[in-house]
């Protein structure tokens, strides 16, 4: 007995060629991830991105506002060592350093560029000008400085260039190992030279950049989905300035029903005929008068412009009203609740720039540090303990405020009464250290005491809320509620 074997044909629509959709998936290709983002490709995407940011400001305010929102003022340095001197002297230091290198806004450019460049490079070298004991300091690069060149001179620097990807050179395990900085810009209009160029160990090289595809080494703008509707943008915005100066430019438009030849006088197509204000003027006969009307921006103008904006933001998981500073059309309720996934993806970028970025630059810093300021290799052992316990730390970014201070102080309350929370959580959320927080408010009671000043030295219960004997009352102060939250 033969056995009947049953071929199973399974099929996805989206897998379909088809001739409604051929135009749309004729670009789809099956490229690997640097081939993809091949140089050329990258080249072309950051001129039109920055082209973009520079001439439309809703591209550079959206750009602006993601930086500032990520980097903010900038992070602040928490060492974790046993020794409370140690501490306070790595964190001082530190933070002397990161104002003479000016830190904070190093990040933020670096932000800026990752978000239209796709990446952004920094090199850690010595500056013995810098007014600092220790001379690290943090110099920026473009993307297109970091390129491999086809050059003599390269070929016999002794790494393989089979393995490099754009100026990034790895091992056989896919960590960089070196990468080939060019001397001079490609576009700063100076002799291009491609044997004009540094390798630098990748020690000493610090690259920020989001990786979409595994494998990939280099990275797109983070716009790049928006850079068309940016564009259509701009169009329809000049579309309807150029539509409404047309009509406002032609006053009074003459026009007859006569035919040719006609009733009607004679008068020679397109011309032009100048009114004089408070005067009274006579047509010619057989024709009639009548006002252009404005109709420019159309009714559909606002609609169309939030939607857009709405579409470009996604990419950035930023909200319509942050993108448009425009909360025009929200209530409490649901301003709140978009700003939720903004934070949540700027609490995933930060934590990327303490990882790629922040962790990289202290470990450099701590490295010169201990041999040149003697309060860290004191013989109190800061420098043993902080050797030994791997220097741990964490970093504080600014906190977001709340719209009702009156009600997170109350919120705050009550999860510290019933040990849900803690001191050193409330204070992360604004962005503060919770021990420098505590003795700056501990020599704040001590001279309140001195100076004879009342000092609450417990917090204020939170006030409990009255109860509504009327159901309707209490289901609109529930509603109430849930707006504020």
């Amino acid at each position: 007995m033969r056995t009947a074997v049953r071929f199973i044909r399974a099929k996805f629509d989206s897998a379909q060629t088809t001739p409604d959709n051929r135009r749309h998936w004729a670009n789809a290709d099956g490229f690997s991830a640097n081939a993809a983002a091949s140089p050329e490709v990258r080249r072309i995407l950051r001129n039109r991105s920055r082209y973009e940011v520079a001439n439309n400001s809703y591209a550079r305010g959206i750009v602006l506002t993601l930086a500032n929102d990520v980097i903010g003022t900038g992070p602040r340095l928490q060492m974790l060592l046993d020794s409370d001197k140690a501490n306070r002297t790595i964190e001082s230091e530190f933070a002397n350093w990161a104002r003479a290198i000016n830190l904070s806004e190093k990040l933020r450019t670096m932000r800026q560029a990752r978000a239209q460049d796709g990446e952004a490079f920094a090199v850690l070298f010595n500056n013995p000008n810098l007014n600092s004991p220790v001379k690290l300091d943090l110099k920026l690069i473009e993307a297109e400085q970091v390129a491999t060149p086809g050059s003599v001179a390269f070929r016999r620097g002794g790494s393989d260039a089979t393995n490099a990807v754009d100026g990034i050179i790895f091992d056989e395990l896919g960590n960089p190992v070196e990468y080939i900085i060019l001397k001079n810009h490609p576009g700063s209009g100076k002799l291009a030279d491609a044997a004009n160029f540094d390798r630098i160990p990748a020690k000493y090289v610090i690259h920020w950049v989001r990786a979409d595809r595994p494998g990939q080494s280099r990275g797109l703008p983070d716009i790049l989905s928006s850079l068309p509707l940016f564009a259509q943008l701009r169009r329809y915005t000049l579309a309807v300035i150029t539509a409404a100066e047309s009509a406002a430019n032609i006053a009074v438009l003459m026009k007859t029903n006569s035919p040719a030849g006609g009733e009607a006088a004679d008068v020679e197509p397109m011309t032009e005929m100048e009114f004089s204000p408070n005067m009274a003027v006579f047509t010619p006969e057989g024709w009639e008068p009548s006002q252009i009307k404005a109709e420019q921006p159309a009714t559909t103008y606002d609609m169309f412009k939030r939607e857009i904006l709405n579409e470009i933001a996604r990419c950035l998981n930023m909200p319509y009203n942050i993108a448009a500073c425009n909360s025009s059309g929200y209530n409490y309720a649901s301003g709140r609740l978009d700003h939720q996934t903004y934070y949540k993806s700027i609490r995933v970028e930060q934590s990327q720039c303490e990882s790629v970025v922040l962790d990289r630059i202290f470990s450099a810093w701590l490295a010169e540090a201990v041999k040149v300021i003697p309060e860290i290799s004191g013989p109190d052992g800061s420098l043993a303990t902080a050797q030994q316990s791997g220097a741990g730390h964490q970093w504080f970014w600014d906190g977001h405020e709340h719209v009702d201070p009156a009600k997170e102080a109350n919120a705050q309350a009550t999860r510290l009464a019933n040990n849900t929370t803690t001191l050193a959580n409330e204070f992360a959320r604004q962005g503060k250290d919770w021990e420098t927080e505590l003795r700056q408010r501990a020599r704040e009671v001590l001279l309140c005491k001195e100076l004879g000043l009342t000092v609450a030295d417990q917090a204020t219960p939170p006030v409990p809320e009255k109860p509504v004997d009327d159901p309707q009352q209490q289901d609109n102060s529930e509603g109430n509620d849930n707006d504020e939250e």
